[in-house]
């Protein structure tokens, strides 16, 4: 089975799971944070060296002020309950996004965090809050604007190397493979520059239902997938023949 270096995933359907369950919808959020810490464990397991969890969005500020609260607090909780885990299993923290905007104590924790795990080298866990890939964007179209009226970059040297490099995610490789569940298909202002080559898999199943059995299924599918990068397969294989594709 191929296992991605880098796996990112749309955690969705918490809502959805909730209300098939004639829940509230925190009760969702709540077995969708289970669902988090069974699946950080299988990827580690599995040796997948990047993890990235599209875990609020920028967008998601819009949501109802009770829910936007449980959603903080839940954060917090994984957080404090994850740590030893983090620590035992060689786990790395990272977070992208507008961090500021979260609530000081949360961005204490998240803080706090991300220093006692920085020394772990045997996966990076990335939690995407308050994130929006545009904004993403916009603020490394700014960052490198500074630099260029500065007089520390001439505008004509910037590249495709340059421009990652000021992007949230500049310490890690785009992912290999993207899995969305809840069966919408769309990447919601996720990841929009990183997504150029990755393998999109989507799945009916809500977050909460997603298991073991689940992951294994979208890893065989991308295990059945041929990423090629723009070549042909005569490239990729380096055989004289054309890509019936």
């Amino acid at each position: 089975m191929a296992i991605p270096r880098h796996l990112a995933i749309i955690m969705d359907g918490n809502g959805r799971w909730a209300e098939n369950h004639h829940l509230p919808r925190v009760s969702g959020h709540r077995r969708g944070v289970e669902t988090v810490q069974s699946i950080v464990r299988s990827c580690r397991e599995l040796g997948i060296g990047y993890l990235t969890l599209y875990a609020f969005s920028s967008e998601n500020w819009g949501r109802p002020e009770e829910e936007v609260g449980a959603l903080m607090g839940l954060l917090g909780q994984f957080l404090k309950s994850e740590m030893e885990t983090m620590l035992t299993r060689g786990i790395r923290l990272r977070v992208i996004g507008e961090i500021r905007r979260l609530p000081a104590p949360i961005g204490q924790v998240l803080e706090e965090a991300v220093a006692r795990t920085a020394e772990n080298d045997r996966m990076v866990l990335t939690l995407a809050l308050s994130y929006g890939a545009r904004n993403e964007l916009v603020r490394a179209a700014r960052a490198l604007a500074a630099r260029v009226a500065s007089g520390e970059l001439a505008a004509d040297s910037i590249d495709d190397e340059t421009f990652a490099s000021v992007l949230d995610t500049a310490e890690i490789p785009d992912p290999d493979l993207l899995i969305r569940t809840s069966g919408e298909m769309r990447i919601s202002n996720f990841l929009l520059w990183q997504l150029a080559y990755t393998e999109l898999y989507f799945t009916e199943t809500l977050w909460p239902d997603f298991d073991d059995e689940q992951l294994q299924l979208a890893l065989k599918e991308y295990g059945r997938r041929q990423r090629r990068f723009g070549l042909t397969a005569a490239q990729i294989h380096g055989k004289d023949r054309e890509d019936p594709h």
